[in-house]
């Protein structure tokens, strides 16, 4: 007997998997990967320790336009469309399932741990809009649950899952110290959907660039955000910023530098061309080491490295720096 666990590597996902191995089940984990979660180095790392496969999956163009764009329950506090991404990555890990032959979903879910997504009426809906009812073990909680397919048919014992509720991690940490669990991250939201920041940001971007895709998406997390005649300029803050700000500009996008100082590395995205370059080469000066000089030059070009001019301007004084988005 073969089950799928979707597989964070927090403590609750470890513990799921756990219950399900003592009683004599194959696991395999699945990660999901898209802009807004990716792949953390501890996933991996507690796969191995729990000696399980861990297959990972990149979902990024499907999930923007089935779950980001139009979630069927909407959106949690920020851009978090959280039943209806969960039901998606279910409808995937059921495909997972088929393909390795395996019988049964299981999650690490735990009711009434997240108020909103992880309610009873929450739970209800994603087991129903992923089309896999019945097949979903929640083994930290099944108690509190109907029983499922797997456990009215005696694929697994209902007696050894457990009723856990609640946010308290104490029975967790417990458990977790009972079966030789003791590598496990602190709890966290871990998907940038959540972040208002960020959210804010991706509002900005789908509304000037309607098209924007996964490359969009991965650069909204990067550096100072300033809107420009209905542009986004995006300022690197340190030097892993400022190479990812160059890796990731596409066709269409500009890129700004001060040659002669150290400094960021900016990009403009959006506006259809609409842009006041000197205003944003002002701020790009500002963030450099010539920003107390009287004039700077700023070198503006394509993502292919095509120089389209270079102008001099008069950086910015600090009062002077628009709000960031």
């Amino acid at each position: 007997m073969k089950a799928i666990s979707l597989f964070s590597g927090g403590l609750d996902s470890q513990l799921a998997v756990a219950l399900i191995q003592k009683q004599g089940i194959e696991v395999t984990g699945v990660n999901f990967i898209t802009p807004f979660f990716a792949l953390k180095p501890y996933v991996s790392e507690a796969a191995a320790a729990l000696k399980i496969d861990l297959i990972t999956e990149d979902i990024s163009e499907e999930y923007r336009d089935k779950v980001l764009l139009k979630p069927v329950y909407g959106y949690g506090q920020h851009m978090n469309p959280c039943i209806d991404c969960h039901a998606f990555m279910l409808k995937n890990a059921r495909r997972v399932m088929d393909e390795i032959g395996a019988s049964f979903l299981i999650t690490g879910e735990v009711l009434g741990q997240r108020p909103m997504s992880q309610n009873r009426s929450a739970l209800k809906a994603v087991d129903s809009l992923s089309g896999q009812a019945g097949l979903i073990v929640r083994p930290l909680s099944a108690l509190l649950m109907e029983p499922t397919i797997p456990e009215t048919q005696g694929w697994i014992d209902r007696s050894q899952l457990l009723d856990i509720s609640g946010r308290s991690r104490k029975r967790q940490m417990e458990l977790a110290e009972e079966t030789g669990i003791n590598e496990y991250p602190s709890p966290a939201g871990g998907c940038l959907l959540t972040d208002e920041n960020y959210s804010r940001r991706l509002k900005y971007i789908l509304t000037v660039k309607p098209d924007a895709g996964t490359d969009d998406f991965r650069i909204l997390s990067w550096g100072r955000h300033f809107i420009i005649n209905d542009a986004l300029l995006i300022i690197g803050r340190n030097q892993k910023e400022n190479r990812l700000i160059m890796e990731g500009a596409r066709p269409g996008d500009l890129l700004l530098v001060v040659p002669d100082f150290p400094g960021p590395t900016a990009l403009l995205k959006g506006g259809e061309g609409n842009y006041d370059l000197e205003y944003a080469a002002r701020i790009v000066a500002r963030y450099g080491d010539g920003k107390n000089q009287p004039e700077v030059m700023v070198k503006i070009f394509k993502a292919d490295g095509e120089i389209l001019q270079i102008i001099p301007v008069i950086p910015f004084k600090p009062e002077e720096i628009p709000a960031t988005l």
